[in-house]
């Protein structure tokens, strides 16, 4: 259980700085500690679903979070969320493996691909943000991560957001996805709940420290250590899962 608090802070904390679900740093830990990948996708759900609700509460403060175009982001990921459950029911695990590790592998590609960030951001369209959420949403959630990892590539290398304003957004996303996600995931038996609100109440400390730290870093900086980041969990769940 000490394992799992510490855990959970580190992961809130990663969740708040980077934007992001936090399943990229808590499924591989998990692994490491022993849990089953289902085992381990489920508990990443309920983590993410209280860090993403807190980390967006303090954008929201922050005056960083659009909720209106969030919640046409967010709608559309919980659509797709709701699949969660029956999928990770019916999917192998080896499958689930290598879907998580494509997922990673192409934020990381995404990085060596220079897009600068624009002066002026272009109109945010909510029917395209709708469409995406059900694809990420649908996608993510099975295997147990929380879309930022789909959704930061997409708004910034796509529809040419700025990187803060997708930092909110994906973040954003996550409370409908991780919600919807728990819900289908709880339905089909793949959640502990005792270590999944333990890391997740942990994770609220790191989250607030998270999103202190991330208003204090320069964009530039903050893309290095990301990707740093996603390099670092690719290595780590293929060593886990195939050695």
């Amino acid at each position: 259980m000490i394992s799992a608090i510490l855990i959970g802070i580190f992961t809130g904390f990663a969740s708040g700085f980077f934007g992001i679900g936090g399943g990229t740093i808590l499924v591989p830990a998990l692994l490491f500690l022993g849990f089953e990948l289902k085992e381990a996708i489920g508990i990443s759900v309920t983590q993410m679903m209280m860090s993403s609700i807190f980390g967006s509460y303090l954008n929201y403060k922050k005056g960083l979070l659009k909720i209106k175009n969030g919640i046409s982001l967010g709608l559309g990921g919980a659509l797709g969320a709701m699949l969660s459950g029956i999928i990770v029911k019916y999917t192998p695990k080896e499958i689930l493996g290598i879907i998580f590790l494509t997922l990673v592998f192409i934020a990381i590609i995404r990085f060596f691909i220079t897009v600068e960030e624009p002066q002026h951001e272009p109109p945010i369209d909510n029917k395209k943000l709708f469409f995406i959420g059900i694809l990420v949403g649908t996608i993510a959630i099975s295997v147990g991560v929380g879309g930022a990892i789909l959704i930061t590539p997409i708004l910034v290398g796509f529809l040419k957001y700025k990187l803060k304003t997708t930092v909110s957004l994906s973040l954003f996303f996550v409370v409908f996805s991780s919600v919807s996600g728990f819900i289908s995931q709880s339905l089909a038996g793949h959640i502990d709940y005792k270590v999944g609100f333990s890391i997740g109440i942990a994770s609220l400390i790191g989250t607030f420290f998270g999103i202190k730290a991330y208003h204090t870093l320069h964009p530039k900086h903050h893309k290095k250590l990301l990707l740093i980041w996603y390099i670092g969990v690719f290595v780590s769940m293929i060593y886990k899962l195939y050695f």
